[in-house]
């Protein structure tokens, strides 16, 4: 039933008289459009666009891990100057500790004599 319905609203559709739109504009617009033709463009064909598109996506990527690269350089090398800062500390007061054992051993085999 509903087929029918449809199939009837479809066909009063197809009877009615299509609407015509006319286009119009004015003589000096339409003077100014056809005066100045548009220029050729030269297509890109798929394989130069395809090339183009590799090169700026590895450029593009290059340039990420380059970033990434230098700024994890950057991290690794102060972590590595503050242990080296920190080792030269130790060492520091170790040699100030051995200095002043040392003096007190001598002042004991100073005393033992």
């Amino acid at each position: 039933m509903a087929s029918r319905i449809l199939s009837q609203g479809a066909r009063a559709l197809a009877r009615t008289a299509p609407v015509v739109r006319s286009f119009s504009t004015s003589p000096a617009r339409l003077d100014a459009a056809a005066a100045a033709p548009l220029p050729a463009r030269r297509p890109i064909g798929a394989l130069r666009g395809g090339l183009f598109g590799f090169f700026l996506g590895s450029t593009l990527a290059g340039g990420a891990v380059y970033y990434y690269a230098i700024q994890e350089y950057k991290a690794s090398n102060e972590l590595l100057t503050e242990d080296i800062y920190a080792l030269q500390n130790a060492v520091d007061r170790l040699s100030t500790y051995l200095a002043t054992l040392e003096e007190k051993m001598e002042a004991l085999e100073r005393k033992k004599k």
